[in-house]
Parts: structure tokens; sequence; C-alpha cells
């Protein structure tokens, strides 16, 4: 059995995915669809930055989606389609969108549309410079729990990631994050690393951004996914449209539990991990959380060349 999964916020860079569009035609076509969709010359912001535009909530989320669904046109017109490469899929946080393109599940237009929305609700949904988020390296989600739920802060902070064994984010009210890594520390935290993002998402404080997804997702046309997918508030194997639907707007709030993907990757005996998209970041985790997995990133014109060169597909 095999997985193919998609990487979230944070893995954009400036000029990713540019070797894919100057070589393969394809590449251009989902390009052009999502720059019209959305009214924006999103090609050049990705291309050329500047970084911290690209870096806005609202351009990085669609940015990362096109990106993996460039690569993974470049697979099909080539014959090595989703349903041929792997048995289940999943992704992290908005790869999760990217992840249900690529299953056919929604179609690349109205991917796109969610996207831009859903990254300007989560920006929006905060005061800007109120809310933080934070890694935590070294305890395990048990001990992070017990600290917030110990804790006599009243304030917002919850857990966002629980990305791998000893690697969990928090999210919530600045001051709280702040006390809460405190408390962390003494606990035996080895690093406590405030993030660089716009808004502290996947906790209560992006109540507003989930209502808007929830009114936005009504009248959005879902399809049976072509190969199942484990989202990240359940952790539980779907191809229910309804369940997607609604796992889609409860993931705003809801951390991503991404260890538990993995694990549950391993109780389903699947053998290897396929990264569709900008950077490495969910190789490297499956590493931490399920080491015997068989790892490819297809994140370029090389890796995707050796990538299709040697993969014994049926």
């Amino acid at each position: 059995m095999k997985s193919i999964v998609f990487p979230g916020q944070g893995s954009q860079y400036v000029g990713m995915g540019k070797d894919l569009f100057d070589s393969f035609p394809e590449v251009k076509v989902v390009f052009e669809e999502v720059n019209h969709t959305l009214d924006q010359n999103l090609s050049s912001l990705i291309f050329n930055g500047p970084d911290d535009e690209l870096t806005l909530t609202e351009n990085a989320q669609p940015a990362i989606m096109t990106v993996g669904i460039a690569i993974i046109e470049i697979l099909n017109s080539r014959g090595f389609t989703v349903n041929r490469i792997a048995n289940i899929s999943a992704g992290h946080s908005l790869g999760e969108y990217t992840s249900l393109t690529a299953l056919k599940s929604l179609s690349l237009a109205d991917t796109a549309k969610l996207l831009k929305l859903r990254g300007k609700a989560m920006q929006n949904s905060f005061l800007s410079g109120e809310g933080a988020m934070a890694a935590i390296l070294g305890l395990n989600i048990e001990e992070i729990n017990e600290a917030i739920n110990k804790s006599e802060i009243k304030n917002v902070c919850q857990i966002a990631n629980d990305n791998a064994p000893g690697q969990i984010v928090i999210s919530g009210e600045n001051s709280a994050v702040d006390d809460i890594i405190n408390i962390l520390k003494e606990k035996g935290a080895k690093k406590a690393i405030k993030l660089p993002v716009s808004a502290p998402f996947h906790c209560d404080l992006m109540n507003e951004a989930k209502e808007i997804m929830k009114n936005e997702l009504v009248g959005i046309n879902i399809n049976k996914p072509i190969i199942p997918i484990i989202q990240n508030t359940t952790v539980n194997v779907t191809e229910d449209v309804e369940t997607i639907k609604n796992n889609l707007v409860n993931q705003v709030t809801a951390p991503v539990r991404w260890r538990e993907t993995m694990e549950k990757f391993l109780e389903l005996e699947v053998s290897s991990i396929i990264e569709i998209g900008a950077g490495n970041v969910l190789t490297n985790l499956a590493k931490r959380c399920a080491p015997s997995l068989q790892r490819y990133t297809l994140n370029s014109k090389e890796s995707l060349e050796n990538f299709m060169r040697d993969i014994n597909i049926v």
C-alpha cells in the first residue's frame, strides 16, 4: 500500500516550481488557470516574490496548492496517475485541499478560490500581532496538554499541530503562548520557537474563519475522491463527501493530527510515502514518526524524472 501527501503553510519559498514551469507545458496551464480564477498574477509572485508578500496567508495557501497540482498534472500526463501510484492520501492543513484536488474531489478553480478566502479569513480572524504560534521541541503531547490544562492562564492557548514525537505547535493569544512557553521550559522543553505567522491558526481564535468557510463550502461541489483520504481532524479514512466537507470546516480551529496520521499509515500497512509539492517537511516528519516508510519527495524537475524512471507502477 502506498500513500501520497501534500504539505501545509510554511513550505513556500520564492522560486518554487520555476524549473517545472520552464520544463513542462502542462504546468503553465495550471498556473494560468489559478491566475485567471483569482484575477491575480500569482505566478509572478511565486517565481519573483517579494518573500513577505508570498508569505501572507492569503497568497501562500493558493501558491503551495498550485505547485502541488502542477506536479500532479505532470505525473498524470505521463501515466503516473494518483490512483496508480497511491492507494491513500493525506494533506497537512491546507494540504488537505491540495490532496482533494489531486483526488478529483475538488476542482482546481474551486480550490484556488477556497484557499484565497481561507487565507484571508484566517489572517483577519484575530487582531494582527495579538496572536502567536510556537513550536515546542522535546515534550510529548500529553505533557503539553497537561501543562495547558493545569495552568491558571485564562486566555486562549491550545495545541495546533501534533507533527511528530517531541514536535508540537501551540497557538493562541500572545501573552498566553508566552506564559505556556515559560511553563514548558520548566517542564524540560528543549526549545520553544515562536513562529513567523500572521495569525494564531488551528485554535478557537479562528472561529470567525471557521464560520466563513462553513458558509462558503455549502455551495461547493465535492465529488467522491478517486482514492480514500485521511483527514486532519479525525484521522479516519474516508471517501464520504459530507464527512469531507464537515472536516474541512472543523480543521480551521481543530489541531492537525499529523503524528497520528503517520501512525494510521503504519496501521494500514502503508509501505511508502510520496510528498508532492514545495519543500520536504512531510518526508522529514515521516522519518521521525514512521521511519520504516520508504520516502519520496517530488518538488523539482530532477526529483520527478528520477521518480518516473525508477518507480514501478502496476
